[in-house]
């Protein structure tokens, strides 16, 4: 199985690359993982709503470009489907069962994900109505992904 996260921006912090480090050795035992960071669009602090919906336009052209069309897609949105840990490990397995053995995460930038990255999704997924950094989301997004693994594998890690 390959599993991509996209995501817009940076990560900076040393911890959060050695989070995301660890989880990807783990992984590795599992499936095929890798980040891809696209630059985010720079913005003034207050914007007009007409602006807003431009930077996001334009973090979403640099998103659709690093997704292909075998790939399935699921966008992180506060709007999206609330799972558990044990459901959302259902999914990933289903989805290798079923064919898809390409699974892209998107996590959009500070503004979220343009209308064309939501239309492109195969799915939208929420981690609940915080709000989150998404350098952080990394992160919770990546632990996640190897908590499927090991409860699908019937690991005691997830107790």
């Amino acid at each position: 199985m390959n599993i991509k996260i996209v995501c817009v921006g940076k990560l900076k912090e040393k911890y959060f690359k050695d989070a995301i480090a660890e989880y990807e050795k783990r992984l590795s035992r599992f499936a095929k993982f890798k980040i891809v960071q696209v630059p985010d669009e720079k913005a003034p602090e207050k914007l007009s709503s007409a602006q807003d919906e431009q930077v996001k336009e334009i973090e979403g052209q640099r998103i659709l470009s690093k997704i292909k069309d075998k790939e399935y897609v699921i966008v992180t949105a506060i709007k999206g489907k609330e799972r558990t840990s044990e459901e959302f490990a259902k999914e990933i397995q289903d989805l290798g069962t079923y064919g898809h053995s390409d699974i892209t995460f998107v996590i959009g930038g500070s503004l979220g994900t343009s209308p064309a990255v939501n239309k492109r999704a195969d799915d939208l997924m929420s981690f609940g109505k915080f709000t989150l950094p998404h350098q952080l989301m990394r992160v919770v997004l990546t632990e996640q992904i190897y908590r499927a693994f090991m409860i699908n594998s019937g690991s005691p890690y997830h107790k």
